[in-house]
């Protein structure tokens, strides 16, 4: 790079406009804008004089292409390299302890991050929770947030719900997510909502509970939980029978 500017520099370079003496004189108010402005690299140079620059021979002065992307990467870890050794220890003083959910903080929130990058799904919020851990005390009221909930309730605990899938069943869980506001706590706000009006005290004794959706799921995953009575009592290792078991030998 430093030969081609050098030798650019020993180019002597022609006037593009070339001024006779017996050209008349002009005001500068009457010349064009067009001449007021820099020539162009390719307006000052010839075909053989930019010919002469691209032949110049590599005089050893620098690295090649692939040397450079070898070199930003390095300086793109070493800056990550400082952000550890300067300003992670500062993260302590926002350190937390602990604290396993009670009985009185039920709800499991669950939110998206793209490790600082801006994405429509950073907003959305969900919450989880199972209807053994909401305050409801009669079968009817229990028959009501089921038949309410709709598609957002299922007999077991969602995939990505943050739930064990050891976690006993019960009654089942209700999902519900937000991603219609642009800010996070107004989609929280609006679940936390809805799962409180779905707790009014309604009687809805009467009307059965659409399953279609949880069947469609269970077909759909092709392990034959949809069959013989599976899609509530999965049968574990604690249904296997106990007189099946050889007898002890002690």
């Amino acid at each position: 790079m430093a030969s081609c500017l050098a030798r650019l520099a020993r180019v002597r370079i022609p006037p593009r406009h070339q001024v006779t003496l017996a050209s008349s004189l002009r005001h500068f108010s009457a010349s064009s804008s067009a001449l007021a402005r820099r020539p162009k690299l390719e307006e000052r140079l010839t075909a053989d004089q930019a010919y002469d620059l691209l032949d110049d021979d590599f005089d050893d002065d620098d690295t090649t292409s692939a040397g450079h992307l070898m070199l930003r990467e390095q300086r793109r870890v070493l800056h990550y390299m400082r952000l550890i050794e300067h300003e992670m220890p500062k993260l302590v003083a926002y350190r937390k302890p602990f604290i396993p959910p009670t009985s009185e903080t039920p709800l499991i929130v669950r939110s998206l991050d793209y490790a600082g990058e801006e994405h429509p799904a950073t907003a959305k919020r969900v919450i989880v929770v199972a209807v053994d851990q909401l305050p409801l005390t009669t079968p009817a009221a229990i028959h009501k947030l089921q038949l309410l909930a709709g598609p957002r309730w299922t007999p077991n605990p969602p995939t990505d719900a943050g739930v064990s899938k050891d976690t006993p069943w019960g009654h089942g869980f209700v999902k519900i997510s937000c991603e219609n506001f642009p800010n996070p706590s107004m989609n929280l706000k609006w679940a936390s909502d809805a799962l409180d009006r779905l707790k009014n005290p309604d009687n809805f004794s009467n009307v059965p509970i659409d399953l279609r959706h949880v069947r469609s799921k269970a077909a759909k995953s092709k392990r034959g939980d949809h069959l013989r009575g599976r899609l509530f009592d999965r049968p574990t290792i604690a249904d296997f029978p106990q007189e099946w078991l050889p007898p002890n030998s002690s």
